[in-house]
C-alpha cells in the first residue's frame, strides 16, 4: 500500500451545461487538466490555473488521487461520502487553496481515507467538499471533519454537512438532503 508521499494527484475540471443532468454527459464533461506529485509540482501547475473567482457558474474543480475518478461510482468512492462546506465567493478561493495544499502536503489526519476534494462554483456561493472512502466508518468520518476544521481554521458559524455517495446516487444530488451536520 502506498504512503501519502507516493500519491500522485490529478486536477480535473467540469463545466456543466445548465439543465442537462444525464450521467453520460456528466462523465463526458470531466476533463483532466494536469497531474503532479509534490507541493512544488502543485505550485508550478497552480500558477497556470484560473483562480476560482474567475470561473463561470456552474463549474467544478476536482483534485483527486491518481487512479480515482471524481465520480460517485468510482470503486474508491462508491462506499464513501463527502464533507460539505458552503462559502461566500469572496473567501472560497483561500479555503480551497489551503485545502489543496493540505492534501498534497499530506497534512490531514486520516489522509489514506481521503479520495479527493471538489470546489463547486455556483451562482450565489461556492461549495467545498472532501471525499472519503468509507461512509460507514463513523470514527474516521468524524476525525476527518475535525482535521478539516482544524486545518482550515474554519471560523465559528460555518456548518459542515456530510452525505454518503449512495444517497447522492439515489437522489441525483450532491448537496441536497445531507445526513449529518457538525
Amino acid at each position: 500500500m502506498a504512503t501519502d508521499e507516493d500519491y500522485k494527484f490529478v486536477f480535473w475540471y467540469t463545466r456543466r451545461t445548465p439543465g442537462v443532468r444525464t450521467q453520460t454527459s456528466y462523465e463526458d464533461n470531466i476533463k483532466k487538466i494536469v497531474e503532479f506529485s509534490t507541493v512544488e509540482g502543485f505550485w508550478v501547475c497552480y500558477c497556470h490555473l484560473a483562480r476560482p473567482s474567475s470561473l463561470p457558474s456552474p463549474t467544478d474543480l476536482h483534485l483527486f488521487k491518481d487512479g480515482i475518478r471524481p465520480l460517485w461510482e468510482d470503486s474508491a468512492n462508491c462506499n464513501g461520502g463527502k464533507w460539505i462546506i458552503r462559502f461566500k465567493k469572496v473567501v472560497s478561493g483561500r479555503f480551497w487553496e489551503d485545502l489543496v495544499l493540505a492534501l498534497v502536503g499530506d497534512q490531514l489526519d486520516y489522509g489514506d481515507n481521503i479520495c479527493g476534494a471538489v470546489l463547486s462554483i455556483r451562482f450565489n456561493e461556492d461549495i467545498l467538499s472532501v471525499w472519503n472512502r468509507n461512509a460507514s466508518d463513523h470514527q474516521a468520518v468524524m476525525a476527518l471533519r475535525d482535521a478539516i476544521k482544524r486545518h482550515l481554521k474554519l471560523p465559528h458559524g460555518y456548518v459542515m454537512e456530510y452525505k454518503p455517495h449512495d444517497a447522492s446516487l439515489r437522489d441525483n444530488s450532491s448537496y441536497r438532503n445531507t445526513w449529518l451536520r457538525g
